[in-house]
């Protein structure tokens, strides 16, 4: 019954807000989400890896460490995306993100924060580091289908994660005062994030639901077997291994479908938009029976 309760406590909140996001959506058809990916992209996602890496005591050899795992994880997401995008005969440049870009920081690292405490938002966040990184770089240039140097440049994320690393590598703190504004600036984006994805379920579409079926089957079903197999071939335990489950279990990140809207083609964009909508409705069920595979048998 604890495990039960645990798998309560760390679920609820997160739907919760996204159930709040939803209400107003529904409320108002046309509300404009787009002051939050413009906070999110500036402020919010470079402070929230600033503040889970930092706040998690997360030491620069394990974030070396599940970095590679991630880059591992991802890349194992990339080749199944190909596959299925390749058999289904679709644009396997442009649609590919939403294989390799699971929703781990907004979304992950929350459920990771209630499921393990600081230690599991730690390793939550430096395994989305990679992601968050990957958003800002390899999601734009599929999406244009070309290669712009000066879009790593622009990124923030790119520098608050690399003045990170510095600091996890020399073993020096963040200055309390950073700690203190990084905080406040990350935990204000993840309920603002998960309440935008609650609003873009409501404006969103599913332009081909069996296509959008067979795409979160490789995204929320496929992702998860991927990870135990990595956590068993790595011989990983304790509660990393069940962050590392559960990051590998979550949907496709919406940041997919809101770069894709504004590089690439309709079409693309409606296929992007249908895998969102459905890879996010069917983690409802599948992330809390991974969440609770993770704390019955890795905590």
């Amino acid at each position: 019954m604890d495990l039960y309760i645990k798998l309560f406590e760390v679920l609820f909140p997160v739907f919760f807000i996204v159930g709040i996001g939803y209400f107003l959506g529904k409320k108002n058809p046309n509300f404009d989400t787009s002051f939050i990916t413009t906070y999110s992209g500036n402020f919010g996602t470079p402070s929230l890896v600033i503040f889970a890496l930092s706040a998690g005591g997360v030491t620069f050899d394990i974030f070396r460490e599940y970095f590679f795992y991630a880059i591992i994880l991802l890349t194992s997401f990339g080749l199944v995306g190909l596959i299925f995008l390749v058999l289904m005969k679709k644009d396997y440049i442009r649609e590919l993100p939403t294989f390799i870009l699971p929703n781990t920081g907004n979304m992950g690292i929350p459920i990771c924060l209630f499921a393990y405490g600081e230690l599991g938002m730690g390793i939550a966040a430096a395994i989305s580091s990679l992601v968050v990184l990957l958003h800002f770089t390899l999601n734009i240039f599929l999406a244009k289908r070309e290669f712009d140097f000066k879009v790593i440049i622009k990124s923030p994320a790119f520098y608050a994660i690399i003045a990170t690393i510095l600091f996890l590598y020399f073993d020096k703190p963040i200055p309390q005062f950073v700690m203190n504004t990084v905080m406040l600036l990350a935990y204000g984006m993840i309920v603002m994030i998960l309440m935008s994805l609650g609003i873009a379920l409501t404006q969103m579409k599913v332009f081909s639901f069996k296509d959008a079926i067979i795409t979160s089957i490789g995204r929320v079903i496929v992702g998860p077997i991927i990870g135990f197999i990595l956590i068993s071939v790595f011989n990983l335990s304790g509660f990393a291994a069940g962050v590392l489950l559960i990051q590998s279990s979550m949907p496709s990140a919406i940041l997919c479908y809101l770069v894709a809207a504004m590089y690439s083609p309709k079409e693309i964009v409606d296929n992007i938009s249908s895998t969102i909508v459905v890879s996010t409705i069917m983690s409802l069920i599948t992330v809390p029976i991974t969440v609770f595979v993770s704390l019955k048998y890795f905590s």
